[in-house]
């Protein structure tokens, strides 16, 4: 797209110029629900955020070119791996006490299309959600569930439950996102798919360039998820060979080939649908 790096929306200047160029709400940690620790942010912290920044468009274009430009720009939501990391499997907040999987997706996605409803109110007409990566194939799940004589490995050396719950949420996800495009007129709402695309890396690595699939390139202990990336002196030698970087997280590699996938449909077929996303850039 020929962007420059985007800085955090904390540290822009507030100038017009920089908004132009693209508006960066994200934290390396966040979570639909509310989070339980002030590291976390909300999607409804940075919603209002987006929304600060719609009032300083209006002040500084005007009403009607404020609308035009909002309604031209693409917006990225990329949610709720971490609310099933550490508000779920983690059990911080007690939810898998008082959810079903089924239950906690719902609530999850319920909040993601109730944001998409008041961005679509703000004029906001495309959008990619992400959908969330296969939680049972991470190393640090593989290490708590893998001896677990309740957990089933699903041939793949994965927890075949906890990918249970991330296919519940992105099935859910997609789902409401195909009603929501045949609701709202002139709406261009696109769910990327990339448990799949990680599903089919891990299950034919060597043809997508990947030696090791099941332990963290930065870690240390068993599957290198005992204890999490510190230091650059954790890190594998050959980073670009492993499908996972650290506990929950995907290497540079993976997420390259993920995005290239993404953007054109190439070399993981149809992750992002109905269409890629340079197609709807370019629409």
């Amino acid at each position: 797209m020929g962007l420059p790096y985007i800085p955090p929306f904390y540290s822009q200047n507030g100038s017009v110029e920089a908004l132009l160029n693209g508006v960066n709400y994200g934290s390396a940690q966040a979570t639909i629900m509310n989070p339980s620790s002030q590291s976390y942010q909300s999607l409804n912290q940075q919603v209002r955020q987006v929304f600060e920044t719609f009032q300083l468009l209006q002040l500084e274009l005007g009403e009607e070119s404020a609308k035009n430009f909002i309604k031209s720009s693409v917006f990225y939501l990329s949610f709720g791996k971490d609310d099933y990391i550490d508000l779920f499997l983690r059990n911080f907040s007690g939810a898998m006490f008082r959810y079903s999987g089924q239950q906690f997706a719902h609530i999850l996605v319920n909040q993601m299309v109730h944001v998409i409803r008041n961005l679509y109110d703000a004029n906001v007409r495309k959008i990619i959600c992400m959908g969330i990566l296969p939680l049972g194939c991470t190393p640090r799940t593989v290490l708590e569930w893998y001896n677990s004589t309740t957990a089933d490995d699903d041939g793949k050396g994965c927890v075949e439950e906890i990918n249970d719950l991330a296919l519940e949420y992105n099935t859910m996800l997609n789902e409401n996102i195909v009603e929501l495009n045949a609701e709202l007129p002139g709406a261009q709402i696109i769910f990327c798919d990339v448990y799949q695309g990680m599903m089919e890396i891990i299950s034919n690595p060597n043809y997508y360039g990947f030696e090791e699939v099941r332990s963290a390139c930065c870690g240390l202990g068993l599957y290198g998820a005992m204890i999490g990336c510190l230091s650059v002196e954790m890190v594998c030698n050959e980073g670009s060979s492993y499908v996972w970087w650290d506990l929950y997280n995907p290497t540079q590699a993976v997420n390259s080939l993920l995005a290239d996938s993404a953007w054109s449909g190439h070399p993981l077929f149809s992750i992002c649908r109905p269409i890629a996303i340079r197609d709807l850039v370019y629409s």
